[in-house]
């Protein structure tokens, strides 16, 4: 996945777009990069690793090497940006958040046009230097977006700051991902997150629609591209990887995560009648899935309880390292028990989603180590059925990485691919058999999803200005 923070101004901003893109630190964990302009130094930038260290540990000696009245950062899970490119529309640094599906084919088109490019490490052509190459094809910035984003399968969410100090900032084609703007006396603030610059004294002028692009000095924003109709934001935002404080086409994602987990405890009333009694206590798998469990807990009359508690001073995130056993052993090191809470009780937990199920089985096997009598579990989302292909804030390269398409797999072979509406609906006898499953393997006391239908109540948004392509595999 990714984030990405610009600010243009009257005055010095380093300082701002520093904390602005430290706040998405929780969007990515591999690539945090910066450029500046400054009209004396022209653009300067820098990029760090951040596997194993926060951007703000990498970046905190930026202040002696750049400064500028405008600048940008980014969070990347992809390939090291910002970049600093220079062609007919000019020199300026560009990042960009999404996933370009086609790469190999535009790659092969700008070559037959007789381009060239860098390449990385084993031949690969770094997204944002093809983003660049098609943008650089058209004579002016909206046109190459505009050309860019028709080109494009997948997502694209651009941040562009010029050699004059001006920035240009577009949305994706369908609206998947947000870009909002900010603004206070001295200049523009360009951010997925709102609450970055708001936390820095700017206040919201708006949401770039659909495939929109604007060009921001300190004193004006000019519309270069006009909102397109169609709008897909990602779910997920507001299910998983949006932070709480944020708000996106005027949805706040804690305040959603209430809505789920109350929607949720009112779907069990009906579909596990008396097992909520039984319950003592209702807890979330941290972080993310505390929340639902707190909607959950207020509207069942049950118990709120941590049952056990992350230790991030250290380790704030499980998914920092790159192999998946180094991330569970790093899981399991975060557990602390509160064994009183645990010992002979019968605990129900939501979370987030449940996508390979890895981690998750490691934690109720902890739960149960440590004197759990029972494990219900409950996923603020419904079965992930497709591995996303607009977006690469999911390690899932494949269907089958995920763990409702593997035991389907198990169930019924090829055939279960053509009853997967069945297999997501808990009321047929196919979804009853793959919650069952999964409870076998995971020694679940009970297993529900959150429906589609009650995911999208709780957002409040249109359905079909939803992206849930991950749940029922519609575009």
């Amino acid at each position: 996945m990714g984030g990405f923070f610009g600010i243009t101004s009257h005055q010095d901003c380093l300082t701002d777009v520093f904390f602005g893109v430290d706040y998405h630190s929780h969007l990515g964990t591999r690539i945090g990069g910066m450029a500046a302009y400054e009209p004396a130094r022209g653009l300067q930038r820098q990029i760090h690793n951040i596997e194993n260290a926060p951007f703000r540990t990498k970046f905190e000696h930026v202040f002696d090497e750049m400064s500028g009245t405008s600048a940008i950062g980014c969070i990347s899970d992809a390939d090291p940006q910002p970049l600093l490119v220079r062609s007919r529309l000019g020199t300026y640094a560009i990042c960009m958040i999404g996933l370009i599906n086609n790469a190999d084919e535009l790659i092969a088109q700008c070559l037959a046009a007789g381009q060239s490019f860098d390449a990385m490490t084993g031949g690969k052509i770094n997204s944002t230097v093809l983003l660049s190459a098609l943008i650089n094809q058209k004579a002016t910035f909206a046109e190459g977006i505009r050309y860019a984003n028709e080109l494009i399968d997948g997502t694209a969410s651009i941040l562009i700051l010029r050699d004059n100090g001006a920035l240009i900032a577009a949305r994706d084609k369908f609206g998947r991902l947000p870009v909002h703007i900010g603004r206070n006396e001295q200049g523009y603030a360009v951010s997925f997150e709102s609450f970055a610059y708001q936390k820095l004294g700017y206040e919201d002028e708006r949401e770039l629609g659909p495939s929109e692009t604007v060009e921001l000095t300190p004193d004006h924003l000019t519309q270069l591209n006009p909102p397109g109709k169609e709008k897909r934001i990602c779910s997920f935002l507001w299910s998983y990887y949006g932070y709480p404080t944020s708000t996106y086409e005027g949805v706040n994602v804690e305040e959603m995560r209430y809505r789920n987990g109350a929607i949720m405890a009112l779907n069990d009333r009906v579909n596990h009648p008396g097992e909520i009694d039984d319950i003592d206590y209702v807890g979330g798998v941290p972080d993310s899935g505390t929340p639902h469990a707190i909607g959950y807990a207020n509207q069942s009359g049950r118990h709120f309880a941590r049952a056990f508690i992350k230790y991030t001073p250290t380790w704030s995130r499980s998914f920092m390292p790159a192999n998946q056993k180094s991330r569970s052993r790093i899981a399991k090191m975060k557990q602390i028990p509160v064994k009183s809470l645990i010992k002979d009780k019968n605990l129900l937990f939501v979370d987030d989603s449940i996508v390979r199920g890895t981690q998750l089985k490691e934690t109720v096997d902890f739960l149960y180590e440590n004197g759990a009598k029972a494990v219900h579990m409950r996923s603020a989302c419904p079965p992930i059925l497709f591995a996303c292909k607009y977006l690469n804030f999911s390690r899932s390269n494949s269907d089958m990485d995920l763990i409702a398409r593997r035991v389907i797999n198990e169930l019924e072979g090829e055939e279960g691919s053509n009853h997967l509406d069945e297999y997501s609906d808990g009321h047929t006898r196919r979804g009853q058999n793959l919650r069952q499953a999964i409870c076998e393997k995971f020694k679940f006391a009970s297993l529900d999803f959150q429906s589609l239908k009650g995911v999208v109540a709780a957002i409040g948004l249109p359905k079909c200005e939803l992206c849930t392509y991950c749940w029922d595999g519609k575009e």
